[in-house]
Formats: C-alpha cells, structure tokens, sequence
C-alpha cells in the first residue's frame, strides 16, 4: 500500500501501520516542523519527505491510502479569539481537500478536534462527503482526547480498555526530580451564585460527582440513575484540586486512578502540555508517560528536546485510535 501522510508530525500514522500489520511500499509525507521531521526520520528511515503540504502538486504519484489532521488551532475551544477555517492554521484544510481531489485515494482519513464551532464541522463535512465520528482515545489509552474523524472506512468504536494513569506511569527512581512541584494543593472550591448549586468540597480529596457534598442553601445537582462511585467510574479524569488559588488549566491537579488530560503542543506553567497528577508527589508527566498517553514507543521521540518531545507528541494522533480504524479495512 502506498501511503501520503498530511501534516505527518511523527509519522504516528506510519507507527499504526506497522502496528496493525499492514505492509507499506512507499510512505510519502508532508510536514515542515524540523524537529518532528527529526522524529520521523530516527524512526522511519524509508519515508519520503515531500515538504510541506501547499506546495504539493504531484500528480504521478500513485496513493492508496490518505491520512492527515490538519492544524486544529484556530478551531479548538483553548483558542480564544479563534478563527476557524479562516484562520491562516486551520485553513489549510483546504490543502487537504485540494490534495484529496487531486489523488484520488482508496482510503482517506482526516481528524481534528471535537470542540471545533458547528458551522466549522458542517464546512468540513460537506467538503470531506462523509459524517465525522467522534472517537475519544480514552477507549484505548489512558488519555482523554477526543477527536473528529472524517473517513470512508466503516468501523465501529472499541470497548474501553480500562487503561488509567497509573498503568503508563514509570517508575519513581526514573522520573528526573525536576518533575515535581514543591506548591501545595488549594482544594476548596469557590461559592456560586444563588441560583446555582453551591459546591462546599469533596470527600476523600476526589472531586468526582459522587464525592461532592453541596450546601442546602444552594440548587441541588441533576439527578443521575447511571452514577456509580468514584471506584467504578474510570472513563474521565478525576480532578483533585489546583496549585494555589488558581483553577488555570496548567494548575489543576489528576488522580491517576482516573484518565490523563489530553496533551497539548504549547501552553505554560507548572503542568504545561501533560497536566499535573497527585503521585506521591505532585508533578508533571514524563515524555515517556507522554509517549504512552499516545499509545507508542518509549522513547520514539528522544532524539529532540524534551521541549519539543512534548510538543510533538502534543501535536500527534494517539496511535492506537489509528490503528483501530485500519483494522475495520
């Protein structure tokens, strides 16, 4: 099968071939990050590199199989202000669709990000001829990361695995001491208007539903006849509290009995692009945790910094999620 990887990254889409045992005659990419190219290439020293998408024009090429996700950062909702396909990121969707059109390919799949605007998805939809499918890689990984995927392959999404947090941790003695946070955990939670529920804290440190003691003199929350305890829920990220005074994304605080956050490519502070988690001490993920969050190889991306590790790895697919969608083929 020969293969042309959009917006490739680190040839994650390369690594679900291999994974799903498909064979590749010739994997052709487009990227023009130097440091993901970087990746790719210590990993996949046959691929092809073609540079970057807009200048892609050949027609000669015979491709069976197209796969991308275009920049998702003028749709996602952690851009304020975004554009959406207008945005000068985000548009180069259209790169894809004109590409697509272009080869003609067997297969294609594009993703991008589930809390992109209505009017964005619809765009996409209607461009792309098929309904996107919601597919969170929370059902095959311990990451919460939930995506759109526009593709003329049937499947049907997984089981969830049960993989948490603390199955892709490493060990104490491995993780670089510069990983923790020396801050302490703020847990009280602010009081709410009038007309709202007024949450008072949680039981047993877990700010999981069924662990939140509320005020009377508040609303109280929607019933639920499907919630169980904090022990039987492992489907979402159990929040423990912030860092200080602040509930800013890069300052709350994970259980590990519960998911990962999704990774994220840029963003600052103490938890920037992993979250931070409650083991034994408080700290950051690793880039190997990274790495297994989106379901590769220890060590896929050592060849850079660990800046642009997590980076990378912030902007990849989560491999398994691919490979399962190549095995309804």
């Amino acid at each position: 099968m020969n293969v042309l990887s959009l917006f490739d990254g680190i040839s994650v889409a390369r690594q679900a071939f291999h994974n799903a045992d498909m064979p590749i005659n010739k994997y052709y990419c487009c990227e023009i990050d130097k440091y993901a190219i970087q990746v790719s290439k210590k990993n996949w020293r046959d691929n092809i590199h073609l540079g970057s998408v807009v200048d892609f024009s050949n027609t000669s090429l015979d491709i069976d199989f197209l796969i991308g996700g275009s920049p998702c950062q003028d749709l996602s909702i952690a851009k304020k202000g975004r554009k959406g396909l207008d945005g000068d990121r985000s548009g180069l969707f259209w790169e894809y669709v004109r590409i697509k059109d272009l080869i003609k390919p067997k297969y294609f799949i594009l993703e991008n990000v589930a809390s992109m605007p209505q009017k964005d998805k619809d765009i996409i939809t209607e461009a792309m001829g098929v309904e996107p499918i919601m597919f969170n890689a929370s059902l095959v990984s311990a990451q919460c990361r939930k995506r759109l995927f526009w593709t003329n392959i049937k499947f049907n999404l997984p089981e969830d695995k049960g993989i948490l947090v603390k199955h892709i941790l490493q060990d104490d003695a491995e993780v670089d001491e510069r990983m923790i946070t020396k801050e302490k955990i703020f847990t009280k939670t602010a009081q709410t208007g009038r007309n709202e529920t007024k949450k008072l804290g949680f039981i047993d440190n877990i700010d999981h539903q069924a662990n939140r003691v509320y005020d009377i003199n508040g609303k109280l929350p929607a019933l639920n006849a499907i919630c169980n305890s904090r022990v039987n829920d492992t489907s979402k990220t159990i929040k423990l509290g912030n860092i200080g005074n602040s509930n800013a994304q890069a300052n709350r605080v994970y259980s590990v009995e519960g998911k990962g956050v999704s990774l994220c490519a840029n963003g600052g502070g103490l938890g920037a692009k992993t979250g931070l988690y409650d083991i034994d001490n408080i700290r950051k993920l690793t880039p190997i945790e990274c790495e297994r969050l989106q379901s590769l190889p220890d060590n896929y991306t050592d060849c850079v910094s660990n800046t642009q590790r997590y980076k990378c790895l912030g902007n990849a697919f989560n491999c398994k999620v691919i490979e399962h969608i190549l095995l309804a083929i």
